[in-house]
C-alpha cells in the first residue's frame, strides 16, 4: 500500500485490512510504503507496526509519486501473490479473498474493474473515459478501461516487472504487456475514509503522458502525416499556380498576403508541434539514459514475525 499524507485515513484502513484477512487460509506480509509524506503518517504506520506484527514499513527519502512507491512494495515483496492498493478505502479490502480463489484456480494476474460510480465528478469521469479511449487507439498495449492499481500478481508476474528498468512507469499498461493468464473482477469502490484524492490534475496529466509516450509512437507518426498532408497541399498548389501560366492568364494570379501568412502560420504551427513530440520522446530517453533509480529509501523498518528469508533492506532491482 503507497500512502502519501493520510494521517487521518491508515489506522482506519488497516482496521478494514485486518477485518478483511483474518480467517484466510495465507501467510500474509503487509508491506506499507510511505511516500514522502509531510504530516504524521510516519508516526501513526510506526503505532501499526507495534501492534501488528505482519506489517513493515518502508519511508522514501521524497515524494516520489505513486507508481515509485508501487515499485518499492513490487521489490520487496517475496510472496506467492502480491496484491496491491491504495490505503484510503477505495480500493476494498473485503475482495483479498476473492481475488485470491481466483488465483489458486490457475490465473497469474487478477485485474480488478471499477464499475461506474456516480458520485464520481463529471469532469474526471470524462477524462478518464477519453484517456482509456485514446491510449487503447493509439497504444499497443489494451488497457481496462475502469482499472486502477488494485490487483493481484503471481510472483512470476513481478518478477517480469522487475526485470523491466524503465524510469517513466505506467504500471497498469506494464502489466497488460508482460501477459500471463488474467481475469477480471469487477468491484464498487467505496468512499474515501478521510481527506482527498492525492491525484491532482497535473499528476494524472503526467500519467497520461507516461503512459502515451512509453507505450506509442503515433504522435510521431502523426508528425509525420502531417508533414506528407501539407506535402501534398504545396504540389496542389504548385500544380494550380502551373496552370495559369499554361493557359496564359498569369494576370488572374493575385498577390495573396493574407493566404500567404496563413499558410506560413499554419506549417509553423505543425512543425513546432512536431519538435515539440520529437523533442519529448528525446527527453524521456535522456531520463532513461542517467540510470537513475525511480525511488529512494531513507529507512526501513522490518514486520516483527519471524522471516527466514528476509531480505537486505536496501533492493538491488530495479527501482532503488
Amino acid at each position: 500500500m503507497p500512502v502519501y499524507n493520510e494521517e487521518n485515513v491508515i489506522a482506519l484502513f488497516h482496521a478494514q485490512l485486518q477485518a478483511a484477512i483474518a480467517g484466510l487460509p495465507y501467510h500474509f506480509k503487509i508491506y506499507y510504503i510511505n511516500d514522502g509524506s509531510l504530516d504524521h503518517t510516519q508516526d501513526c504506520l510506526e503505532q501499526i507496526r507495534l501492534q501488528d506484527e505482519r506489517v513493515e514499513l518502508v519511508e522514501f527519502s521524497r515524494n516520489f509519486g505513486h507508481q515509485s512507491a508501487l515499485t518499492a512494495g513490487l521489490d520487496l515483496a517475496q510472496g506467492d501473490y502480491v496484491i496491491t492498493l491504495d490505503g484510503d478505502g477505495q480500493h476494498p479490502p473485503q475482495l483479498i479473498g476473492e481475488m485470491l480463489k481466483l488465483a489458486e484456480s490457475g490465473y497469474d494476474v487478477v485485474l480488478t474493474q471499477r464499475l461506474e460510480q456516480a458520485s464520481l465528478p463529471p469532469f474526471k469521469k470524462k477524462t478518464s473515459d477519453l484517456f482509456y479511449k485514446m491510449i487503447n487507439r493509439i497504444g499497443e498495449t489494451q488497457i481496462l478501461p475502469g482499472s486502477a492499481d488494485f490487483r493481484l500478481l503471481a510472483q512470476p508476474v513481478v518478477a517480469a516487472l522487475r526485470s523491466m528498468h524503465e524510469y517513466h512507469r505506467f504500471l497498469r499498461g506494464m502489466v497488460s504487456w508482460v501477459g500471463f493468464r488474467t481475469v477480471i473482477l469487477p468491484y464498487q469502490p467505496g468512499d474515501r475514509i478521510a481527506g482527498q484524492s492525492k491525484y491532482s490534475f497535473s499528476k494524472m496529466l503526467r500519467l497520461a503522458m507516461d503512459a502515451i509516450f512509453s507505450f506509442s509512437l503515433v504522435p510521431l507518426y502523426l508528425s509525420i502525416s502531417l508533414g506528407v498532408l501539407f506535402l501534398v497541399l504545396a504540389l496542389a498548389e504548385a500544380i494550380y499556380v502551373l496552370s495559369f501560366w499554361v493557359s496564359g492568364q498569369t494576370q488572374r494570379l493575385a498577390p495573396g498576403w493574407s493566404s500567404l501568412m496563413f499558410m506560413l502560420l499554419v506549417v509553423g504551427g505543425i512543425l513546432m508541434i512536431s519538435i515539440g513530440f520529437i523533442g519529448i520522446y528525446i527527453g524521456y530517453i535522456f531520463q532513461e539514459v542517467k540510470h537513475r533509480p525511480v525511488y529512494l529509501i531513507r529507512r526501513m523498518m522490518p514486520s516483527r514475525q519471524s522471516d527466514e528469508t528476509a531480505h537486505s533492506p536496501y533492493p538491488e532491482a530495479p527501482g532503488g
